[in-house]
């Protein structure tokens, strides 16, 4: 049991949470203690709260996961871990997660709460609304970065805020994209809101939203703000990697890794490993060295 719980509450997953070192990270203060010890005690809250989220929502979308050949073998999908302990578990990561939030600061425990009921909302209600479900995963992942900030006592920068949130439509979109790919006419048996969507719809909104991704960082790298703030202009070299990154993630879906998650893409494509690792290295010596 206990492993098919670890199953459910999605390691793998736990890569979005580090959004909240991203404030981190572009504040200067990654070579600061404190910062860096309270910027990794969100993340694992975070990994908590949202840990949780998994469980409740393969928990509502139980019959929708039986219609998908991937999730219908999730422990709970499958049977193996009944709805009322899942909720049980979940119920407890939110109360420990949300009483450690508000233990490393209160404004930071707002960012927790809000995040926890963002999710909630989505579960239940929200994931039924077309365009209105992608923005609501997109204000998940805003509210990592806001958490990230908040807990380090550093202003947020726009910048930050716009790319994350064309990220993260970006990330919301091609998940519905994958889904129709996978599933073709039985997506929307897994996911009714997919009757809204189409293919081609999904793919001139991905398309939108890319060109927008690449415009928004290219102008914050090149921006006097950001040239003054970090003493250089040499932020401008990370760009290749990030137009990298997308196209690599969209061959990957074009070319029949449908069921490619891009977390899973992080982990399993080694272009994608490196090209990463390569950004993250090479972002961090412009701002710090």
């Amino acid at each position: 049991m206990l492993k098919d719980f670890w199953i459910s509450v999605r390691p793998k997953h736990w890569v979005k949470n580090t959004l909240v070192f991203a404030a981190l990270v572009f504040a200067h203060e990654l070579n600061f203690a404190l910062p860096l010890l309270k910027a990794s005690a969100a993340f694992v809250i975070f990994c908590a709260l949202a840990s949780a989220s998994y469980l409740l929502n393969d928990v509502l979308d139980f019959m929708g996961d039986q219609a998908h050949p991937m999730k219908r073998t999730r422990p709970i999908a499958a049977g193996q871990i009944g709805g009322r302990r899942a909720v049980l578990v979940a119920t407890v990561l939110t109360l420990a997660g949300l009483a450690a939030a508000f233990l490393l600061g209160r404004r930071f425990g707002w960012c927790a709460a809000a995040f926890v009921a963002v999710h909630i909302l989505y579960s239940i209600v929200l994931q039924n609304v077309v365009i209105v479900d992608v923005f609501t995963l997109a204000a998940g992942y805003i509210l990592r970065v806001v958490a990230g900030a908040v807990v380090i006592h550093v202003p947020v920068s726009p910048w930050l805020m716009i790319c994350t949130l064309l990220l993260s439509l970006f990330l919301g979109l091609s998940s519905r994209s994958l889904d129709y790919k996978l599933l073709g006419k039985d997506a929307v048996r897994h996911r009714p809101i997919l009757a809204q969507y189409n293919p081609y719809l999904l793919d001139q909104m991905i398309a939108a939203i890319t060109s927008a991704i690449l415009i928004t960082y290219t102008l914050y790298t090149i921006s006097p703000d950001t040239v003054q703030r970090f003493g250089t202009n040499k932020l401008v070299l990370t760009v290749p990697f990030v137009l990298y990154g997308i196209l690599r993630y969209l061959y990957l879906i074009h070319q029949g890794e449908a069921a490619l998650s891009l977390e899973r893409a992080l982990i399993s494509d080694k272009p994608m490993r490196v090209n990463m690792i390569v950004y993250a290295i090479l972002t961090v010596a412009i701002i710090y060295f």
